[in-house]
């Protein structure tokens, strides 16, 4: 079919007095058909609406009587043709089928066009300069990516400037408050200016519910780090994620443009976390260019950013339980044993947690997300559980004991071997990880659950412990002759 585009080139190629067989080839179309179009009407005003139908419509006889009522009925517009053609096929078995879907389809949206109620009208906003970025977290699991071979499931957390259409992406854990300080301050200082709203969905990291209005308003952190860069919050309605459109769509953009450029790559995999954002910024940055001419102009109305960042951490000072054992923010953290009973400062940052004792930074940690409500060290407890190996059979976190696979097939080998005892010989196992190397005693447990032949303690000890060094003999030398060194002297000087 020739279109409208077409024809128009064919016609200015003429007029610039090029051959009808070069004019044709630039159009796209043969000879023939261009001496058709090379005057009159265009296409699309030769072609006639069709307002009659070809085929009888199968619809016709229960349209009135059955399907028109329920229309009537749906004022909020819900009825789908895959419904109403289901039940049209239980009241007249044989009569309909699913082949018949398109025809009402076409049906039911003539009919509301006509009849049916208003549907619900989006209005195109005008982005003045400098005025308004929008944010909002977004899964990445869709991509597939991983981190040494391993699923990396993964947000994006997204800062666009409205106007300009510059962005900044972080990756993230989970949708924390940390996280979203983090990524706000990390795009602002990267900017290098402040715009005067950002706007965001009802962001459980930033927002918390009213008990008597059942609204949602800023929490207090959150709120404070807004006014230390003097910037004003917007907020959606709740569950109307359109009205965050320029964040939503520009989920959309990143993960196509990751996605083609992974495929490019030839690979999903990244050797580290580091090196998959590094590609992510890359990608980003491609894009960013796009927009500086519109970003240049942006500039010169964003405000100055204040002297410093707030910091990114969140404070929390608990005292570590007679199980070593601190809470912080609703997640189980073990710490080292000699804290126990002491209080501690915990700075919860958005991937990690620091423990700090007097100022000193005594231990740093993976912070838990998700369904993850534990993070038990063994190293941390062993050494009393060593002691006390009874309490292993029973210990409320047991299942954090097993390092590797290979650590949870060897108690279970051991419980097969030496019954009550396997408890005492696998906590001695554990404190040897603890105290030398463990991958070393999971290399040792590997080898012998393959050979298949009992063991205890004592052979993963022989078989893991590095070598005790040996000290060479004293070596007798005697007193040097100094007549060596001078004639050594002597014949350099010749």
């Amino acid at each position: 079919m020739v279109t409208d585009q077409q024809v128009r080139r064919l016609r200015q190629k003429i007029m610039e007095r090029k051959k009808q067989e070069a004019a044709a080839a630039a159009a796209g179309m043969s000879v023939r058909t261009a001496r058709t179009w090379q005057r009159g009407p265009l296409p699309s005003e030769k072609r006639r609406d069709r307002y009659w139908r070809t085929r009888p419509d199968p619809f016709a006889e229960v349209w009135a009587e059955e399907i028109e009522p329920l229309l009537q009925r749906d004022l909020d517009g819900v009825m789908r043709a895959t419904t109403i053609l289901e039940w049209l096929e239980e009241r007249y078995p044989g009569r309909f089928n699913q082949g018949q879907i398109r025809s009402l389809q076409r049906r039911l949206r003539d009919w509301r066009a006509i009849h049916g109620p208003d549907r619900e009208v989006f209005f195109p906003q005008e982005h003045p300069p400098g005025r308004e970025a929008q944010l909002d977290f977004t899964h990445g699991q869709e991509l597939k990516v991983t981190i040494a071979g391993e699923p990396f499931p993964h947000l994006f957390f997204e800062f666009i400037l409205s106007y300009s259409g510059w962005r900044f992406v972080d990756l993230a854990m989970g949708e924390t408050l940390e996280a979203l300080v983090k990524g706000l301050q990390g795009s602002l200082w990267e900017l290098g200016g402040v715009p005067q709203v950002v706007r965001s969905d009802n962001l459980s990291a930033a927002t918390h519910e009213l008990k008597n209005s059942r609204g949602r308003a800023l929490s207090e952190r959150y709120g404070a780090v807004l006014d230390h860069y003097d910037i004003r919050a917007t907020t959606t309605n709740v569950n109307a994620p359109h009205e965050n459109g320029v964040a939503e769509q520009a989920h959309y953009r990143l993960k196509s443009a990751i996605h083609q450029e992974l495929v490019i790559r030839g690979s999903r995999d990244f050797p580290t976390v580091k090196a998959y954002l590094a590609f992510v910024r890359e990608v980003v940055n491609r894009r960013n260019r796009r927009a500086e001419p519109k970003l240049s102009v942006e500039r010169r109305y964003l405000r100055p950013l204040p002297p410093a960042p707030v910091p990114e951490y969140t404070t929390y000072r608990p005292r570590v339980s007679k199980w070593s054992i601190i809470r912080v923010a609703q997640k189980t953290y073990t710490v080292p044993a000699r804290l126990k009973g002491l209080e501690v400062e915990v700075r919860q940052y958005a991937d990690h947690l620091e423990v700090y004792y007097k100022g000193r930074l005594v231990e740093e940690m993976e912070r838990l997300h998700g369904g993850n409500d534990a993070n038990i060290n063994y190293r941390h407890i062993v050494h009393s559980l060593v002691r006390k190996p009874g309490a292993f059979a029973r210990y409320r976190f047991r299942e954090h004991l097993f390092p590797t696979q290979n650590f949870r097939l060897a108690y279970e080998a051991l419980c097969r071997w030496r019954g009550e005892r396997a408890d005492v010989e696998y906590v001695r196992i554990l404190h040897l990880a603890a105290t030398t190397v463990e991958s070393e005693v999971d290399r040792a447990l590997s080898l012998l659950l393959e050979s298949a032949v009992a063991f205890d303690y004592l052979k993963v000890r022989d078989l893991a412990a590095p070598l005790t060094p040996q000290v060479p003999e004293l070596i007798s030398l005697g007193i040097p002759d100094l007549k060596v060194y001078d004639a050594l002297l002597t014949g350099g000087v010749r």
